[in-house]
């Protein structure tokens, strides 16, 4: 647990002291094997994640996922290929300057213990000389970014904090030097459901703000498809099954392991995807008396659950307290047979 701290909390200083532009990240064929194991644990894995793009790895236990996330900031080194960081290859990189260029969020936070939250997220800055006010001011922000009152939560200790505070402390020590690059393993893994639905959500708020290259490991395909503009769907040795958006992923799976993978319920995973206001709806006027009343806002995978759950096959869906129209239960199996929206 201790090296996870020195690890998490060291290699999040950036690249230089001013701020660090998204970097795009392009694996090209990269090759990863440990002594003694038969199949490599990552196999000439080539993808590339454009510059703010958030790319989730998914796949079963053996996949490689996180070892492939490690091979970005070389905690893990290569055997073959490469992997470039905006457009410079990790090989040919000062470990400790790539590093720096890097934020690094881990499942448990890695928090300092005996260190209160603002000196946590503080950290890095101090490590780069910064002057005690714009540490200071930082710190304020950070800590207000990711939901914290900095006068209340920047005196605490980590252990005062709750999992899903402590996990938000991490992602804005990992933001402190504004890194170009974040890498982020299972950082909801170990939260109750509530707290990692919120923080996802946090999460992906966050990213429209600040607009970070990230790659993202997780085992939860709902997960993944919330998250990521792109995923990877890594197999067992480590080799790439399919990259692409999630509702494409979702709706043409490239062969029988990602199916299976993904799951028989994949088409209400698509559904998650999509809002009402995303679709073509029908006519207000074929709305009854009973049918429930959305928002636009609403996924098509809640709104069939509030149709099913009312006994209605259609429902009214409302934008700025106004009804602009009604989606059918028929119209959604339509849609789902679909690869668009529309």
């Amino acid at each position: 647990m201790w090296s996870d701290t020195i690890t998490a909390a060291v290699y999040e200083a950036p690249l230089c002291s001013a701020e660090v532009d998204a970097a795009e990240i392009e694996f090209r064929e990269a090759t990863k094997r440990y002594p003694g194991r038969r199949e490599a644990a990552v196999d000439r894995l080539s993808l590339r994640v454009a510059p703010g793009e958030v790319c989730v790895l998914v796949g079963p236990s053996g996949a490689g996922k996180t070892t492939a996330l490690k091979l970005v900031n070389r905690l893990v080194e290569l055997d073959d290929g490469d992997v470039l960081v905006g457009g410079h290859s990790v090989r040919q990189l000062d470990a400790t300057a790539l590093r720096r260029g890097i934020g690094y969020v881990i499942q448990q936070a890695g928090l300092f213990p005996h260190l209160t939250v603002a000196s946590n997220v503080a950290t890095v800055p101090k490590l780069l000389g910064w002057k005690r006010s714009r540490i200071d001011a930082r710190v304020r922000e950070l800590l207000e970014l990711v939901g914290l009152d900095p006068l209340a939560y920047g005196p605490l200790y980590p252990s005062q904090l709750s999992g899903g505070q402590r996990q938000r402390v991490g992602l804005a020590r990992a933001l402190a030097a504004d890194p170009g690059v974040l890498l982020m393993d299972e950082p909801f893994g170990a939260l109750d459901p509530i707290t990692r639905a919120r923080l996802q959500e946090e999460f992906l708020a966050l990213q429209r703000e600040v607009r970070k290259t990230v790659v993202f490991v997780t085992h939860d395909v709902d997960e993944a498809t919330t998250l990521a503009d792109r995923v990877a769907v890594l197999r067992e040795g480590g080799s790439l099954a399919q990259h692409a958006p999630p509702d494409e992923l979702l709706a043409a799976p490239a062969d029988e392991f990602v199916a299976r993978f993904l799951g028989a319920d994949r088409g209400l995973k698509r559904l998650a995807l999509r809002r009402l206001g995303d679709v073509e709806l029908e006519p207000a006027e074929l709305v009854r008396p009973g049918d429930p009343e959305l928002p636009a806002a609403t996924s098509l995978r809640d709104a069939v659950s509030a149709m099913l759950a009312g006994g209605r096959a259609r429902c009214a869906v409302a934008d700025a307290g106004a009804v602009r129209g009604s989606l059918s239960l028929e119209r959604v199996a339509a849609l789902l047979g679909r690869n668009g929206s529309r």
